[in-house]
């Protein structure tokens, strides 16, 4: 039974969590190469997934951290034994509920959702850590957008790409290799950050057998091939709703900050955070999206307004419903498990 919920909860979770988080890596990639055959997409895709799968496997993270398939972000659940209890049916509700959400075109936060779940101690640091990155990256998107708008984006929405163009502003051959090696270096740093909210089924990614991990990437690299079919699915929605996100050349500066805002959080550069500790990629990224928009809207028009407002907010809105119920979620299971509800509230 516990083989049963291990590798049935590793697939849920994969679909689950690629479904899900796609708006955050793949969105504006899919947004912007949308006349692009979506295999190819996946092949590109699907090629880093391998490779840093592999690396992490090998023990030869390199300089992406760690020496496991999760970069080392279960080092926590390791360290406070959430891997010696066994796992009953139970625990295939939350991938079960992330499904359900996903289907419905809501952004959560499946680090919460999900790891949460396993180990509630951790929700103070993860949440900390992902409040810092929404924070961080809605300041500073802000502030470059407010001074880069009228000088880089007005020429984007001004000025269409053609294949032969001389100008380097709208040859769409240089802005699509531009474009590709910054989803590849975002893609990167959003892998090492969040597999941990997949691995997590499959034990102690320290003792992941051979053919654990070839079944764990073929069903991720599959999973990943079908929301490329897809093309991102109802969740996509929430990036075509904002200005200009379908031009390659503004993805490509979108894509190329919001991977280094990950990699920033990815090392105790202030000292405010633990570097291992798993945070939500979701908050980071409405952050940016958020701070992005207000800006463009400033510079650009139309000026932002009250349904700007009710837009960000409700991006809000729906990232903060995956704590909601990741809350629920480990109430339900301490009462199953017939373990003290009381220790959740700080009462013992």
């Amino acid at each position: 039974m516990e083989l049963f919920v291990m590798m049935v909860g590793f697939t849920l979770a994969a679909y689950s969590v690629v479904g899900n988080d796609v708006i955050q890596t793949l969105g504006t990639f899919l947004a912007s190469n949308d006349r692009k055959p979506w295999w190819v997409l996946w092949a590109f895709a699907g090629g880093i997934l391998t490779v840093l799968l592999v690396l992490g496997y090998t023990g030869n993270g390199l300089f992406l951290g760690g020496n496991d398939v999760t970069f080392d972000r279960l080092d926590k659940f390791i360290d406070n034994g959430t891997f010696d209890r066994s796992l009953g049916l139970i625990y295939l509700l939350p991938p079960l509920i992330l499904l359900l959400i996903t289907r419905l075109g809501i952004p959560v936060s499946t680090t919460f959702l999900i790891l949460s779940f396993f180990s509630i101690k951790s929700l103070p640091g993860m949440l900390f850590k992902s409040l810092l990155g929404y924070a961080l990256a809605f300041s500073v998107a802000l502030f470059l957008y407010l001074i880069f708008a009228k000088l880089i984006e007005r020429i984007f929405i001004q000025r269409n790409m053609t294949p032969q163009s001389e100008s380097l502003w709208t040859n769409r051959r240089f802005w699509t290799v531009l474009q590709w090696l910054s989803t590849g270096f975002l893609w990167s740093q959003w892998l090492t950050q969040d597999l941990a909210n997949i691995f997590i089924y499959l034990g102690n990614p320290e003792e992941l057998s051979p053919w654990m991990f070839v079944f764990a990437l073929v069903v991720i690299v599959g999973m990943l091939g079908y929301i490329f079919y897809q093309r991102g699915g109802a969740i996509q929605g929430i990036v075509r709703a904002k200005t200009n996100t379908d031009d390659i050349r503004s993805a490509t500066f979108i894509d190329l900050y919001y991977g280094l805002v990950l990699l920033f959080f990815k090392y105790n550069v202030l000292g405010l955070w633990e570097a291992k500790m798993p945070m939500s990629t979701t908050w980071v990224f409405l952050g940016l999206l958020a701070g992005r928009e207000i800006a463009m809207r400033y510079q650009l028009g139309p000026k932002p307004d009250r349904q700007l407002g009710l837009m960000i907010f409700s991006d809000i809105g729906k990232a903060a419903l995956g704590l909601i119920v990741s809350i629920t979620l480990v109430i339900i299971l301490y009462y199953v498990e017939g373990r003290d509800i009381s220790v959740l509230f700080g009462m013992d």
